[in-house]
């Protein structure tokens, strides 16, 4: 699918939004001015100017009103003045210019709930149309902010979600696995899913929000097919580095809210975040109502919340 951006003056943009008028969509978007479907593209309009058409007819749309300042290439760009090409906790200068790969997870330190796994591409040219999408990273968003924007950038940046569902998470925690290893062979999986798609185009950089040295990173993927480590690099607090791990971040959180709702509607109550005491509560009004056999597919067993919850229940029955 292609996408477009034109950066128009208001008077053009309140001149498209007339011109679109029977086909303006109800949905409101951060920081847009309409948004208007056709049978050949979305077309979304923004205050800064910028409007942007997605899908297979978006070139011929977008001709309609001017030419394009950002249209899809076929290949990115090399990058210039690079530091050595090693996967290195070391970023090279202008990694939050370049267009990137990034990957980031959530739902490891929630009790209920899977871990979600993204790794997004973000190309520079698209790195002004997200920052005006409002993408930074999730822990600064509330739930109702990242679904907004989730469900805009899932259809303009090639992603992969890989979701580790409470039931594996405990058969593989149960045989030894860590968590750790966990993650990298999601990260992993998902950032080779997005190489995949993006082909024969190539990331200038990859970024992976680090939860372990780099060196125990690539431990874990012994005997797997793993990503070269050429041009890898790892960080804490990548979300502020490169946009590509924020909008990961986004897409990785709008995923495991979505998972805790249908958990939620499965339990037929509001399962809670975290692994606070309100969760505790949470699980042991579960197993008052579904019994002990129905925690395996909510909640991640190995924490402490298991036995907390099991005491809320025996006080209850005693």
């Amino acid at each position: 699918m292609g996408n477009v951006v034109l950066n128009l003056d208001m008077s053009k943009i309140n001149e498209m939004k007339n011109y679109y008028a029977k086909q303006l969509l109800d949905k409101n978007i951060p920081g847009s001015i309409f948004a208007a479907k056709t049978p050949a593209c979305m077309i979304t309009a923004y205050k800064s100017g910028k409007v942007l058409f997605q899908g297979n007819g978006s070139e011929s749309e977008a001709g309609k009103w001017g030419s394009s300042t950002g249209s899809v290439p076929s290949k990115t760009s090399s990058a210039a003045g690079k530091t050595k090409s090693t996967a290195k906790g070391d970023l090279p200068a202008g990694i939050g210019g370049m267009s990137a790969i990034g990957s980031d997870e959530v739902g490891t330190g929630d009790f209920f709930g899977p871990i979600t796994v993204v790794a997004a591409y973000v190309r520079k040219e698209d790195i002004p149309l997200l920052k005006e999408l409002g993408v930074r990273d999730s822990k600064d968003l509330n739930d109702e902010k990242i679904i907004s924007i989730a469900k805009v950038i899932k259809d303009v940046i090639p992603f992969s979600l890989m979701t580790l569902k409470n039931e594996k998470y405990n058969q593989v925690q149960r045989s030894g696995m860590s968590q750790g290893k966990m993650k990298a062979l999601l990260h992993n999986q998902a950032i080779l899913n997005v190489l995949e798609k993006i082909s024969p185009a190539k990331p200038e950089a990859i970024l992976i929000d680090q939860f372990v040295q780099p060196s125990t990173y690539f431990q874990h993927l012994k005997g797997q097919k793993a990503i070269a480590n050429k041009d890898v690099y790892f960080s804490t607090k990548a979300e502020g580095i490169h946009l590509a791990v924020a909008a990961a971040s986004i897409l990785a959180r709008y995923a495991f809210i979505q998972y805790i709702d249908k958990l939620s509607e499965t339990a037929g109550f509001k399962i809670p975040k975290g692994a606070g005491a309100q969760v505790d509560v949470a699980a042991a009004k579960l197993i008052l109502s579904k019994g002990k056999e129905s925690l395996p597919s909510f909640v991640k067993l190995h924490f402490a919340n298991t036995e907390k919850a099991m005491a809320i229940v025996n006080k209850k029955r005693n």
